[in-house]
């Protein structure tokens, strides 16, 4: 049933979007080039990790050195689509830096699961450049490929995102982003991308990477995101109650910690409401 509706409510809202001006699509189909080439990968196993005093063994059960959010996983394929809303955080330079940094914020289909590397997947990025300038885009990404920005949208501090991919088959789907507060809707078909397994579906905040290496990771506070919501056409809808809750660590440190009941996903910057944001050195592993 979820997977049905939120097809056809796709669909008509495909209709109603102004088909862009050729030259407009040639430049919404150019992926990011330069020294902002931006792309997703799939989940990297923290190798050193730390636990998290207060989450309990059960609950933190997972670390990454990219991803932090909630995963689903199935052993064989049936999530067709995902779906959530959050309010679009804020860019802040971590105490005692400056200068770029980022993150990614989306759904999406595979990337967790051994063998499941391709993810069809759309988000926004969150990104401060240390001199007071702000940015947020939208994007959508079938992976290995690059990220491509949406270009018909605006996303700002505060707004209120529905973020929605279905995949139509193995090798095709839809990414759709909604913002509710200008009222605007973005939406791209894809078509013989590299196949999915369709067994993981995930809500994530990401530390991406640019060039093939990962970006400085922004202060964004806190996410949440509201109605998480996978399924497909024979099973579902499943929120993110039974899912793997993951952790962002990198080289001793704690960089983000997610939490998620059975329609909402948490993730926090630093600690967040687990204690205060670790210092470089308070959370340095000893060798």
């Amino acid at each position: 049933m979820l997977y049905s509706t939120l097809l056809f409510q796709v669909l008509i809202a495909a209709a109603a979007i102004a088909i862009p001006a050729s030259r407009e699509r040639r430049a919404r189909d150019l992926p990011r080039r330069g020294a902002d080439v931006h792309s997703s990968q799939p989940n990297q196993v923290a190798n050193k990790t730390i636990p998290v005093a207060g989450k309990g063994d059960a609950a933190q059960a997972e670390y990454s050195t990219n991803w932090a959010g909630a995963v689903l996983s199935l052993s064989r394929g049936w999530f067709t689509t995902v779906t959530g809303t959050f309010v679009v955080p804020a860019a802040r330079e971590p105490v005692g830096a400056s200068g770029f940094h980022s993150a990614s914020v989306w759904v999406g289909i595979d990337g967790w699961s051994s063998g499941c590397d391709n993810i069809l997947q759309t988000g926004i990025d969150v990104t401060t450049y240390g001199d007071g300038d702000v940015s947020y885009n939208a994007w959508y990404e079938w992976y290995p490929d690059y990220a491509h920005d949406f270009t018909d949208i605006t996303i700002r501090e505060g707004d209120t995102i529905t973020a929605i991919v279905i995949a139509t088959s193995l090798t095709s789907g839809i990414a759709m982003i909604i913002n509710y507060s200008t009222g605007q809707e973005v939406l791209h078909t894809f078509s013989g991308q590299p196949p999915l397994c369709e067994q993981d579906a995930e809500w994530i905040v990401e530390d991406y990477t640019r060039n093939g290496q990962l970006v400085p990771f922004v202060d964004f506070d806190h996410v949440t995101f509201t109605g998480a919501s996978a399924g497909g056409p024979i099973l579902g809808p499943f929120g993110p109650g039974g899912a793997k809750v993951v952790d962002m660590q990198q080289d001793g440190r704690i960089l983000a910690v997610a939490a998620a009941d059975d329609s909402t996903v948490n993730v926090w910057y630093g600690l967040g409401i687990f204690g205060e944001t670790l210092s470089n050195s308070s959370t340095s592993q000893p060798e």
